[in-house]
Formats: structure tokens, sequence, C-alpha cells
């Protein structure tokens, strides 16, 4: 089994490329060699110069050597033990190896250049055999939304009989502005899921393993459920324990920020009365770019969407949160269970991160965000950026913010 990721630098005088090399604590000029339960993996350098950067994790599976090791346990499928695909395809062993060789790496630790594991990195990863159930769409639904480029080619079941069609194994390569680290753990994660097989016995373990590696990121994900299944083997208690840990360990639940914000602005705005000012003003923003179609993106319990409801020009409004709480009182304040077959038909709600690509955001001609950005943190912004102005790329895009002093004015 190979992997490489490559760094190229645009400055590589200032930052070369074999940066990468301190990141992963590993040397450009030395092999690393380390046994594993189930072969050796070694990790060399094919390429370390200023301008680029490659380093490469070749596994050798060894699995005569993996019977001979559970001999005793039972005859049944002793073929399939000795030959089968493990050797040679991105799977859970690769997994086991890069948490194995580059831990640290993935602890977004480097003492000799503490400030490096912040900065994220063009990178690219290449790995020739990757078995995928689900095929290319699974891997896009998986990676995209993380911020990936993903280029894949599908491999045939034999290239002498190419009327044989094509295997379940692609040719994957992913590009991404990304932290190291954060590459690192979306690989430890997504290659088992994207397999749907481990080669090893999942005990309850394997949930702190999972947090740990995707914490950050898998809760907001939109393939969450489908991620934690595949990686726990489809066992339904540990699933059902996966999720919930997921949603009671975010730190700014969401569900909790936007009943203290409607808190907040209900204070304020009972006197003041800014709130309708500022939806009817959106909505004329939005009626004059001649849009047809138009998402709230962060639409909270939906009073934006009741404002552009009315405008029968629109032909598709659509609310989308991180918060399935107040999508649920948006759909409650919408009266979406009321409404006839017309109406309910240009209106929808679904669930969704502002900092994570998803195709259901396309093809909009409008977009907006009220009251949105200030609860970002700035690191975050310029994930939003990628996902507003660049996957959506809607034509009109209105964004607005509030000013505590100007409001109590």
């Amino acid at each position: 089994m190979l992997l490489t990721i490559s760094h190229r630098s645009e400055s590589p005088t200032t930052h070369p490329a074999t940066d990468l090399g301190f990141l992963l604590h590993k040397h450009p000029d030395r092999v690393r060699h380390v046994t594993l339960p189930f072969g050796q993996a070694h990790v060399f350098w094919p390429t370390a110069s200023a301008a680029e950067a490659s380093v490469a994790l070749l596994v050798d599976v060894d699995p005569v050597g993996m019977v001979r090791r559970h001999r005793g346990r039972g005859e049944a499928g002793t073929l399939a033990q000795y030959v089968n695909d493990r050797p040679y395809v991105t799977s859970s062993f690769a997994s086991v190896a890069l948490g194995k060789l580059f831990r640290t790496a993935m602890a977004a630790s480097c003492a000799e250049r503490p400030d490096l594991p912040a900065h994220p990195l063009a990178l690219e990863v290449h790995a020739p055999v990757v078995p995928c159930r689900g095929g290319e769409d699974v891997l896009r639904r998986l990676f995209e939304p993380l911020g990936y480029a993903v280029e894949a080619a599908p491999l045939p079941l034999d290239t002498q009989f190419p009327e044989w069609g094509e295997s379940r194994y692609l040719d994957v390569t992913l590009r991404a502005q990304v932290r190291v680290a954060d590459l690192l753990t979306h690989l430890y994660v997504l290659f088992p899921v994207l397999d749907d097989d481990k080669h090893y016995w999942v005990a309850p373990d394997e949930i702190d393993k999972l947090l740990a590696h995707g914490g950050d990121w898998l809760a907001a994900h939109p393939e969450r459920d489908l991620i934690v299944r595949r990686y726990l083997r489809h066992r339904g208690h540990l699933t059902a324990e996966a999720i919930r840990r997921l949603t009671e360990d975010e730190e700014d639940d969401p569900d909790a920020l936007a009943v203290d914000h409607d808190a907040e602005e209900a204070v304020v705005e009972k006197t003041i009365s800014l709130n309708e000012q500022r939806l009817q003003a959106v909505a004329a923003a939005v009626a004059e770019s001649g849009a047809r179609t138009v998402v709230d993106l962060g639409c909270g319990e939906g009073r934006l969407l009741g404002v552009l409801l009315r405008d029968a020009r629109l032909t598709r409004v659509a609310g989308m949160d991180v918060s399935h709480r107040a999508l649920e009182t948006a759909a409650r304040r919408l009266k979406l269970e009321k409404m006839g077959e017309r109406q309910r038909g240009r209106i929808e709600l679904f669930q969704g991160s502002l900092t994570y690509r998803d195709a259901r955001l396309s093809g909009f001609d409008a977009a907006t965000l009220i009251e949105v950005i200030e609860h970002l943190d700035p690191p975050r912004l310029d994930a939003l950026e990628r996902v507003v102005f660049g996957a959506a790329a809607c034509r009109t895009i209105v964004v607005t913010t509030p000013n505590r002093e100007y409001n109590v004015r």
C-alpha cells in the first residue's frame, strides 16, 4: 500500500517546502521503518527541495503472518485470509500506520517550529488504490465538505478484459489548503469509512479514537452519521453513543447560542423594533437583484424566510442552519405542515455548516447571511469565504451584522 503527501511552496526562499518535514517530524534525508502487528511500514522522501517536497508512506502488509498469529481461532475463511486485497489498498491498515508514524504531527505539535502547525499548506495526497463502497460519489461526499478538490479515476477489474467493467477501487488525488494535522486526522478517520471495513474488532474504545481525531470537524460534517456508522462497523449501540457524545461535547452549542442570541435581540428590539426593518431591507435587496431563488444561510428560527415567502416572484426559498432545534422552530413558525402544496414546494429547510462545502448550496441566485458572521471565530472566516463566495457562487450575497451601540441608540 502506497500513500504520498506532497507540498509545493510558492515562496521557496522564505517558506521552503521541506518545512513539511518539521511538521511530520520526519527528516527528508532519512528512511523510517516501523514494525506493525500486520507487517512493516516505511516512510521516505521521493522529493525534498525548497520548491517541492513529497513524503511517501509504504505499508507492507503480511497476510500470511497475520493468519499464523491467529491460528487456532477456527478454519473458516482460511483462503480469504491468505488471498485478499489488504496488501495493496489504502484501508484501515493505512490509518493504523498513520497513527503510529505521525502521532505527534496529528497533535499539531512541533517543538522546533511551534508556530508552523497553525499555518495551512497547499497539500496534495495521492492514493493509487482506494477501495470505495459507493464509488466516487461517496468519496466526494466525504472529502469535498472539508474543502478538498477531489480527482478520482476508477480502476478496471482487469486491463486484459475491459468488458468486465470497473472495480470498486479508485485512483484518488486530494488537494487542499489545509493544516497538516487536519489532513492527517481526515485521512485517519475517512480511509476506513471509504472501505467500509476494518481489519480488527471494533470495541467501545473506538469511540474515543473517533472523537479524538474527528471531534473538531465531524460533528458538523453533512455525512456525520454515515462516517460514524461505517467507522464503527455498523454497530448500532456504539454508533448511537458516538453521535450522542459528538452532540454533547460541542464547546459552542449552536442551539444554546441561538436561544441566547434571540433573547438578546428581543430585549433590544422590544422597544426600538429594528428587526423588521432589517428583514425588509434584506428582502428588498434580494428583490432588486432580480433573484428567483434564494438561500438564507444561518436561517435560525426562520424570520427572514417568512418575509421572503411573501414575494411571489421567488420560486425557491431555502433555509440552512447548523442547529436542528432552530430548524424545527422555523418549521413551526412557517407552519409548514399546514401549507398548501404549491407554497410548500417553494420552501425547504436543511441542516448544514457554513464552514464546509455543501453541494446543496449551489444553484441559487442569491444568498443571505443575516446576523451570522459575528458568531464565527476569525480563523474560520476563511472557510466561510470559500463556501459562500467559492462553492455556492451566487450572483448576489446580502450580509448584515449588528452593532450593539447603534442598536441601543
